[in-house]
């Protein structure tokens, strides 16, 4: 299992802190059974925590004017909206919600040039409610592609506090790559064309690469 480069550090702190829990559950409770139950509790963390920043090995899939999920995760939004940021237009947007049980990295979703690159500081809603998208944490970015710019963000959740993301405006990025990760539980909000094919339904789940979420008109 490959655990994601940005993530030593949280890994680091997570297993400090657990390791210490433990050392305290054996050293002062007295009693064998209580102590070592307990212990059961940190340790289980200490390796759900490497599970969490795991890195899979993904196979991008479509052609070049499909567009993939960035995130695994459960499709939470397909709705027509008005982009005030960089599109400026009415669009479909679809968003991608992430538990405590996905795979956390980001992949690109089309290949191309990276023509806008924003990071947004704000606040930690649930990421599942609609306003996360405006409030939250979040970096905004769109990709020049032959077919046409493809736009989305990523958003911080409640328990996230940090987003990694590798966006450069000029630069070229091949799609199934990783664009970055969202600590803890997050979201994605991609957005299309009116006249753009959506290959999704809500409800249901998606994985990063290997999910087409749109087809963009040739």
């Amino acid at each position: 299992m490959i655990i994601h480069k940005d993530c030593y550090g949280t890994i680091a702190l997570v297993w400090a802190i657990c390791g210490a829990l433990a050392f305290l559950f054996l050293r002062f409770i007295p009693w064998t059974a209580v102590s070592y139950t307990l212990t059961i509790i940190p340790m289980f963390f200490m390796g759900f925590v490497l599970f969490f920043f795991r890195v899979p090995q993904r196979q991008s899939v479509g052609d070049d004017n499909a567009v993939t999920s960035v995130a695994d995760g459960k499709i939470v939004v397909i709705d027509k909206v008005y982009e005030p940021e960089y599109l400026k237009s009415d669009c479909i947007q679809v968003s991608v919600y992430m538990d405590f049980f996905n795979v956390h990295v980001n992949f690109w979703p089309v290949s191309g040039v990276v023509k806008y690159y924003k990071y947004h500081p704000g606040k930690y809603m649930l990421a599942f409610l609609p306003k996360a998208s405006e409030l939250n944490e979040h970096t905004s970015i769109a990709v020049s592609s032959p077919y046409g710019d493809v736009f989305f963000k990523q958003i911080a959740g409640t328990f996230a506090r940090r987003i990694v993301c590798y966006a450069k405006e000029g630069a070229e990025e091949t799609k199934g790559q990783e664009c970055g990760i969202i600590k803890f539980g997050s979201r994605i909000d991609m957005y299309f064309p009116l006249d753009a094919e959506i290959n999704v339904k809500m409800g249901d789940f998606v994985k990063a690469s290997e999910t087409v979420i749109a087809t963009l008109k040739k």
